[in-house]
């Protein structure tokens, strides 16, 4: 029994609850999820120490601006959970982080190796007109320097951020375009005026600024390593469901 503000809640209540919201399934698949990481870690006698989770604790309650022990009581009294509640949530993500890093850091460097043209990135400027007469005529403006990319991009661009922008489409990796455009783009040479390319928004001039080359900094590392880690975990709880139903 659950009791807020005096008043009680059965737990038969969350359930329907959750359920209703259809939240019922999320919550399940996040109770399996830490299932499979506790046996996981478990065969790897991975743990996680007392020193690492009160450093963490600390780490949140400054991110919260919980200064005294007393704000922090009286937060947690308001999620209505207790201390060891709180410390035992901060377990569980220390030792997720844990077994991620023990399965596939090693896999990290490999799956990046393996896709660094999908890590390339090019600052990139583009203008985008509604009529390909247009498109023309400023490729032949730009091209004679009777006017500038920029100032075309700021005075005819259909788009109102890069008007403002004069162009500036700003980093982008070669994934994040379409197939077409980045093989387009991507071959060019820097200052190279490109186009006009057709598409449903309209015709396009491109021009490139800079290439910059693949790197595996830490915020790549953390997405594939996450990735990796998810489609495992997918995978052991999908294998735990059929294990048991079969």
């Amino acid at each position: 029994m659950v009791t807020l503000t005096g008043v009680s809640i059965h737990p038969n209540e969350v359930v329907n609850s959750l359920k209703k919201d259809i939240r019922f399934r999320e919550v399940c698949h996040s109770i399996l999820s830490q299932r499979v990481i506790e046996q996981a870690a478990t065969a790897r006698s991975l743990t996680v120490t007392i020193e690492k989770i009160e450093a963490e604790a600390d780490k949140l309650r400054r991110e919260k601006r919980l200064e005294k022990a007393a704000d922090t009581l009286a937060w947690l009294a308001d999620q209505m959970i207790t201390p060891d509640d709180w410390e035992a949530g901060i377990r569980d993500r220390l030792l997720t982080k844990k077994l991620a890093e023990s399965l596939f850091s090693k896999e990290v460097e490999k799956l990046f190796a393996q896709n660094r043209l999908d890590f390339e990135q090019i600052l990139l400027y583009q203008i985008v007109v509604p009529y390909e007469r247009l498109a023309q005529e400023l490729f032949y403006q730009i091209e004679e320097q009777e006017i500038s990319f920029y100032e075309a991009a700021h005075l005819y661009d259909i788009d109102e951020r890069r008007r403002e922008l004069c162009g500036c489409e700003g980093k982008l990796y070669r994934w994040s375009l379409k197939p077409g455009i980045a093989a387009l783009v991507f071959n060019a040479q820097i200052g190279e005026l490109i186009g006009p390319q057709a598409s449903e928004h309209g015709y396009h001039l491109f021009r490139v600024e800079a290439f910059i080359p693949a790197e595996l900094t830490p915020e790549i590392y953390q997405n594939l390593l996450d990735k990796m880690f998810k489609e495992w975990l997918m995978n052991e709880i999908t294998y735990m469901i059929h294990s048991q139903t079969s």
